[in-house]
């Protein structure tokens, strides 16, 4: 008879056989699975520690999950050298391997959230680099985008311009015609072309101008090429960074590069020769007034033909069939002759006309000469374009033609921000403080043709007046017509423009100026008459100068201005000792067009100007404040600001008592706002943007009891916002866009009664506070502008009679990212 517990035990021991073997089975499998997944796992964790680095992130996690990582490699590479006769051992061994992977699910949950980690991370080390080469670069935008022009009717000289660039070889190729004959717009759009984005890895466009830099075009080259820009000693020691660049992103035939030097003037050909650097699979196409024929290939670019002509001037004219005033087929010919084929007359001659009556095209049928010769000279030019600017008068746009006057203040061939021309043209002539007439005149010079306006990325509507990211940009001849106009009588004219090369200053400022025999006898005597009679009249001064000005000023009396323009490229620069002279200073606009920022010396100076009530810097260290008892509007761009908000022994409310509106972009060292912030109480505008370093905002901010308006967008590493909002009881307008580590609202957000418009897209905010159903009790109209991912957190709320909830889709074109700067 067989005893039960034998039987029992038999049982158990053939089935713990069986699991052996069942066991012994599955190790294999399960050993190549953990092995997968640990290989998998492991590239993905090396890169996100590179990232990590490159982000400055905390490693700690990270960390641990290496730790995890490596235990387990070390674990499936000593069981891979098991042999089969161990298979008793394969059990122990399988559960050592199913605790290191459960181990690691718990640590990551599944290997997907990894790898989407590693994504956002690629995506934000991305970003970091981009932010970095904007801020040393300069280029708004300002990233050094250029922007896809229309080419119309100049079809046939864009394929025989790209057909040139697409043969094999390296060579210079010279686009060459007179100004306003299309070079630029040829060489921007030869840029956007499939093909040769294509064909050359590498595609930088680079304005050369009328007085170039080399360090700056130089540095314009890194940054199209994605790497920072150096500090360079010397012309020489950039140009041998600029050889040793070009040989290491390309040189071959897989990553071709090519160079866009656009605007080269006559007497720069030495300049285009330092980029002739010998490697193979490197073109440079350069557009000049002249044809540089020893450069080898050239295309000339003459008039257009008729056909040409007149497809050009009726786009810009806007003639479709539904055109309220369609000209008879015979004048509209005729005028198009008179404009000799230039597309820039065609263009602003067309604006002009644009929606006009009859009569308006018979006289400027009259006005434009009737041209018989066969050559166009720029004489030519300007007298047709003169025309135009002079019916702007005619026609009672004395205001208009003003305001066009003033574009020649800022530098050849860059683009001039609104908001600097709204805070000139409030003081000036008296337009509205919110900017809206200065952008009716800016739509309209944009009609006309006579500018370009351009908004780089639209973070809100217009109506709220928001433009520190719109830009206007004048052709070349057009702002040389806008100078030709200010400078014919310079002490008596409104504006006056000095541009200074090295330490050379004009012969009128510094030159014997026919003193006469006393003078030239006795030096003494001739410098006291020149600075007794160097009484400067305009109201606008506009003082340009270069790299290698040394800030030694000579004096004058500038005792009527009301602006002053400082233009500047050095790394250190000291305010005109002459400034405090200014008595009727109204508007301070200082900006720095080098790579890196300048440090601004003598500020002190701007403490006894008494009617100074506007100060703008751009891609300067803002050095410790003086007092301002006056301003009512700071503007900072690109800014170095600790050593004014951190590093100062004054007060900021001490410093500026009357500030209403402070603008704060792209300053990418700001961490903290001063706690004195919160007592300046006339503020109404505060705008914080693009500070991806700001973290926190002052606890006392709602003390602000006269603020309007708080705009903190793409603030990506502000963590929470202060539980004092309820203070702030005129806020009418909260944008938060793109604050990605903001996590929720203040909690009294409920609080603001006179809130009218919150944005709030690309915001990671989990939930709302309670208080957002206070909004149903407010009597006016609440919009609340957000992306598809957040409107999820309002569905409870629609149902609010006052709400309106917009989803905003923002059109970002990262065409630019792929090769084509400026």
């Amino acid at each position: 008879m067989t005893d039960p517990l034998a039987g029992a035990a038999a049982g158990e021991l053939l089935k713990g056989a069986l699991e052996i073997i069942r066991s012994g089975y599955e190790f294999r499998p399960t050993l190549e699975r953990s092995r997968e997944t640990f290989d998998s796992l492991s590239s993905r964790v090396q890169k996100i520690k590179q990232l990590n680095r490159n982000l400055d992130s905390s490693t700690e996690e990270i960390d641990k999950l290496e730790a995890l990582v490596r235990d387990g490699k070390e674990l499936i590479d000593k069981y891979s050298k098991v042999t089969w006769w161990r298979f008793l051992c394969f059990p122990c061994y399988q559960c050592k391997l199913k605790a290191s992977e459960d181990a690691l699910t718990r640590h990551t949950t599944t290997i997907e959230p990894v790898h989407i980690r590693l994504g956002m991370m690629e995506i934000q080390s991305g970003i970091k680099i981009i932010l970095q080469t904007l801020l040393m670069s300069g280029k708004e935008n300002i990233g050094g985008a250029i922007e896809e022009p229309e080419c119309i009717g100049m079809e046939q000289h864009l394929n025989k311009l790209k057909i040139e660039l697409l043969k094999d070889g390296m060579s210079v190729l010279v686009l060459t015609g007179l100004p306003g004959s299309g070079k630029t717009t040829l060489a921007k759009k030869i840029c956007w072309d499939t093909d040769i984005k294509g064909k050359f890895g590498v595609n930088i466009f680079v304005t050369v101008s009328k007085t170039p830099n080399l360090k700056s075009i130089v540095g314009t080259v890194f940054h199209g090429c994605r790497r920072p820009v150096p500090e360079f000693q010397s012309d020489d020691d950039a140009i041998n960074r600029l050889s040793a660049l070009l040989l290491s992103v390309g040189g071959n035939d897989k990553n071709p590069i090519l160079l866009v030097l656009d605007d080269v003037w006559p007497g720069s050909e030495a300049l285009v020769d330092k980029f002739t650097v010998q490697i193979p699979y490197y073109k440079i196409l350069v557009t000049s007034r002249v044809a540089y024929p020893r450069f080898g290939t050239k295309i000339l670019l003459g008039q257009l033909d008729h056909n040409q002509a007149v497809a050009l001037f009726a786009h810009y004219a806007k003639l479709n069939d539904n055109s309220p005033y369609m000209p008879e087929e015979d004048l509209l010919h005729e005028i198009v002759r008179r404009c000799m084929g230039s597309p820039l007359v065609l263009k602003v001659t067309a604006g002009s006309l644009c929606g006009q009556p009859f009569e308006m095209w018979e006289k400027k049928k009259d006005r434009l000469q009737n041209q018989s010769k066969m050559e166009f000279s720029q004489t030519d030019l300007f007298c047709h374009l003169q025309q135009s600017l002079d019916a702007l008068e005619d026609e009672f746009h004395i205001n208009e033609k003003v305001c066009f006057m003033d574009l020649g203040l800022f530098p050849e061939d860059q683009r001039i921000p609104v908001p600097a021309l709204i805070d000139m043209w409030a003081e000036l002539y008296q337009l509205n403080n919110d900017g809206s007439k200065a952008m009716a005149i800016i739509h309209y010079l944009t009609t006309r043709n006579l500018i370009n306006f351009i908004v780089t990325r639209k973070v809100a509507k217009d109506e709220d007046k928001y433009y520190n990211n719109h830009f206007v940009i004048l052709h070349d001849l057009l702002r040389e017509l806008a100078i030709r106009q200010s400078t014919e009588k310079p002490f008596e004219q409104d504006r006056l423009i000095i541009d200074i090369t090295g330490n050379d200053f004009p012969e009128w400022w510094v030159g014997e100026n026919q003193q006469g025999t006393i003078g030239q006898m006795f030096p003494c005597f001739s410098r006291m008459i020149r600075q007794k009679q160097l009484k400067v009249a305009a109201r606008i001064l506009c003082i340009s100068t270069d790299e290698t000005f040394n800030s030694d000023w000579r004096d004058m009396k500038p005792y009527n201005t009301e602006v002053l323009i400082l233009n500047l490229h050095s790394s250190q620069y000291s305010l005109p000792c002459f400034t405090k002279k200014m008595k009727k200073l109204k508007v301070l606009i200082v900006t720095n067009y080098g790579f890196h920022r300048s440090e601004i010396k003598k500020f002190e100076l701007l403490g006894s100007l008494s009617n100074l009530k506007r100060i703008r810097l751009e891609k300067v260290s803002v050095p410790s404040l003086c007092e301002l008892k006056n301003l009512q509007k700071l503007s900072l761009r690109m800014c170095n600001t600790r050593q004014a908000f951190e590093n100062c022994s004054i007060q900021i409310s001490n410093a500026m008592p009357c500030l209403e509106e402070m603008s704060i972009d792209y300053c990418n060292d700001l961490i903290t706002l001063p706690d004195g912030l919160c007592e300046i109480s006339p503020l109404k505008k505060l705008s914080i943007t693009n500070c991806h370093k700001l973290s926190a905002l002052p606890q006392g901010i709602g003390k602000l009891e006269n603020l309007e308006v708080l705009r903190l967008c793409s603030c990506s590493d502000l963590l929470e916002m202060p539980n004092s909002f309820e203070g702030l009881n005129k806020l009418s307008c909260l944008d938060i866009s793109d604050c990605v580590s903001l996590t929720k609202l203040p909690d009294d957000i409920g609080e603001l009664k006179k809130l009218k418009k919150l944005y709030m897209k690309g915001s990671k905010l989990g939930e709302l506070p309670y208080s957002v159903h206070k909004f149903e009790q407010f009597k006016h109209e609440i919009n609340v502008i957000c992306d598809e991912e957040t409107v999820t957190l309002w569905e409870n709320f629609r149902a609010f009679p006052n709400l309106k909830i917009e989803i905003f889709r923002e059109d970002i074109d990262l065409n630019w990212l792929h090769g084509v700067h400026s």
